[in-house]
């Protein structure tokens, strides 16, 4: 078994959020509750994902400003937002005010591109301006200035009893250095180390040669390797893995068959690329912890990293996910290294 060149130095968490459309509180409620569990735990991190129009949360900001006030110590992400369902000034005022409710701990994951569903959705998102909104990278780069504290105005000072500031407020210093770009593709690995960002990869990257072998593994770390070359920080660059790791050592058998009956259900989509984006999506990694280690010190994703996400499954219930968080915690992150409290910066 090959070693670990990057011992685990940070663990993190990442959920989708579900509810039941007829009692949405309470699935938001669970979401809350399990942030607390993962900070007693001693975990890093909790990212929430957006789900727009479905069943799982759509606006994690709101979710994560709750999260603030329920928690002391554990960050807290976006993984990732989609900007092309957000307006870049609002929502860079909507994370400086979550980032300022939680004694900076925020870490806003973003990524560009025109919204699911687009020829759906955009009358309802931008009735009036859908042929003139621009989803490329300069969507990106008017958020990352603004986040920034670059002018949002040329109005400052006062007119009669109203304050006026040319940047936006609250303007939080550090939140520009916790911000993480999510990357499926070289083209979008490279603008990330371009801009200084932190990388978060997932369980799904971009196939884009259709001559090279469609390893997923050596993909993701041809993708953080690009974005490396390209960062001013080189191999100290921040990168986050997030693949799906459902570790079994206190699963009752159960459990356990749910959980390697899910895995199984979701690995054809990983044997071939899908859609015209030829997106490759990652097997779930199921089994106890030294299996997972031996799978993941052989990951040449992984192998880069020394952060980690790992992405909870979807839909399974609150004992799974407390089961599955508390083994994370305290067998499978110590056997990779990783120490809770061991680096909370």
């Amino acid at each position: 078994m090959p070693s670990n060149p990057r011992p685990l130095r940070k663990l993190g968490f990442l959920t989708i959020g579900l509810f039941d459309e007829a009692d949405p509180r309470r699935g938001h409620e669970d979401t809350l509750d399990l942030i607390a569990f993962g900070e007693r735990l001693g975990f890093d991190s909790a990212w929430l994902r957006h789900r727009h129009l479905q069943y799982g949360i759509s606006s994690p900001v709101a979710v994560l400003a709750a999260a603030t006030q329920r928690t002391s110590r554990i960050q807290l992400g976006t993984a990732v937002t989609p900007l092309g369902w957000e307006n870049p000034l609002r929502l860079a005022e909507d994370l400086a005010t979550v980032d300022v409710l939680s004694g900076g701990r925020l870490n806003p994951g973003f990524s560009v591109g025109p919204p699911v569903h687009w020829e759906s959705v955009r009358g309802a998102l931008y009735p009036d301006t859908w042929e003139r909104e621009d989803f490329s990278p300069a969507r990106a780069e008017r958020f990352l200035a603004l986040v920034r504290g670059e002018d949002a105005s040329d109005v400052e000072g006062t007119e009669g009893i109203e304050q006026y500031s040319r940047r936006v407020q609250p303007h939080s210093p550090g939140l520009a250095d916790r911000l993480w770009y999510g990357a499926g593709s070289t083209r979008s690995a490279r603008w990330a180390g371009e801009q200084g960002l932190s990388l978060l990869t997932s369980s799904v990257v971009k196939a884009e040669d259709p001559e090279r072998t469609l390893d997923f593994a050596a993909i993701q770390a041809g993708l953080i390797h690009t974005f490396r070359s390209h960062h001013p920080l080189g191999e100290r660059a921040r990168v986050s893995q997030g693949l799906v790791v459902i570790p079994t050592d206190s699963a009752t058998p159960e459990q356990r068959a749910r959980y390697e009956a899910y895995a199984a259900a979701r690995t054809p989509r990983t044997l071939t690329p899908q859609g015209p984006a030829r997106l490759l999506f990652a097997p779930d990694l199921v089994g106890t912890t030294e299996e997972l280690v031996e799978r993941l010190h052989a990951h040449a994703g992984f192998r880069e990293v020394d952060e980690v996400a790992f992405a909870l499954p979807f839909t399974f219930g609150r004992e799974d996910y407390e089961q599955i968080l508390t083994d994370l915690a305290t067998r499978l992150a110590p056997a990779l290294g990783w120490q809770p409290g061991a680096d909370l910066g």
